[in-house]
Formats: structure tokens, sequence, C-alpha cells
């Protein structure tokens, strides 16, 4: 294949990741499917299914490709993130922006989902448990945890667990700005637990 070619394969891979996203953040599980998502790709159902045989290798491609950015991302705003008191807030505001974002809708309605669907359970479980264990080490990090604190390394998994809620309230309520006094609370218990910004 010619380099021309490699990147307009490359680039017709990459519109149906991000058409994939797109659609599961929109529709759902349920509402997903190569032709839908072709579509919105500006693609053929043909060249859809020569990157991508079903629709669970649409899916694991497009949340895999979406988790190794979203870590990239929240390793890179460490530089951008308030000092002091204010830290674990930008912390907490970011974690919870990034479940309200398309990635985090997408990411809820595969779960929920996968919940009910064995056969989605065994594509989503072992993404989600990579996933999980790549955001508790990015959050740790940015929220500068000691790791041999108990207390520190439970605020981390409750602080992951409470912003996902909040995303989950976004799919019915999208205005995130309603959670701010409440995430504004939560951010100042965590930044007086031992451990935490050390």
């Amino acid at each position: 294949m010619s380099q021309p070619q490699q990147e307009r394969s490359r680039a017709t891979r990459q519109r149906l990741l991000d058409a994939t996203v797109e659609s599961l953040a929109e529709v759902g599980w349920a509402g997903t499917s190569v032709v839908g998502v072709a579509a919105r790709a500006g693609v053929s159902r043909g060249a859809a299914q020569h990157h991508f045989a079903t629709r669970d290798d649409l899916v694991r491609a497009a949340v895999e490709s979406v988790l190794d950015e979203l870590t990239r991302h929240m390793v890179h705003r460490e530089s951008d993130l308030d000092q002091g008191k204010e830290r674990p807030l930008a912390v907490v505001e970011m974690l919870a922006e990034m479940w309200a974002s398309s990635f985090g809708k997408a990411a809820t309605h595969l779960w929920v989902a996968a919940s009910t669907d064995p056969s989605l359970r065994d594509l989503v479980l072992p993404l989600e448990k990579r996933f999980s264990r790549e955001l508790f080490r990015a959050t740790a990090d940015l929220l500068r945890v000691d790791r041999q604190e108990p207390a520190a390394v439970q605020s981390v998994r409750l602080t992951i667990d409470l912003t996902r809620g909040v995303g989950l309230g976004t799919l019915l309520h999208p205005d995130l700005q309603r959670r701010k006094a409440e995430l504004a609370q939560w951010a100042a218990v965590l930044a007086t637990i031992p451990g935490i910004g050390v």
C-alpha cells in the first residue's frame, strides 16, 4: 500500500472510531450499528467493514483508542492544574467534565448495557478493568497521593466513583454547572485527607 493510501486508510479508520464514540454517546449500544457509524463517518458500509468486520470489533477499537487518548490527556493536564488548595477542586472538576464528555457518555451507555448483555460484558469488562487501573493511577498522580496512606487511596477511588455518578446524571440533566457546588464540597473534604497533595 502506498503512503497516500496508508494515510487515507488511517484517516478513514479514525473517522469511524470518532463516529462510533459519538453514536454510543448519543444513541447508546442498542442504537449503534456499523451502517449507522459508516453514515456518520461519511464512508460506505463496505469501507467500514474493511476496517472493522463486526460491531464488536468497531466498539472495542473505539474504546481502546479513546482510553489511550484520555489517559495521555490526563497526564498532560498536570501542568494546567491549580497549585495548593485549589488542586483537588481542579482534579475533581476535570474528572466530572471527562464523564460528561462524549467518551464518558459512551462508556456509561456501554457499561449499563453490559450489565444485562453477557456477550457485551465479555467485550467491555477487560477494557473497563484496564481503564480503571489507568484512571486510578492518573488521578492519584494528579492529586499527589501518598499510596501508603489507606485513607488517601480510598479517597481516590471514591472521587472517581463520585464523578462517574455525576457524569451519569448528565445523561438526563446535561447541565454540569448545577453540580459545581457539590463537587467543590467534596474537593474541600479531599484537601483535608492525610496523604493527599503530598
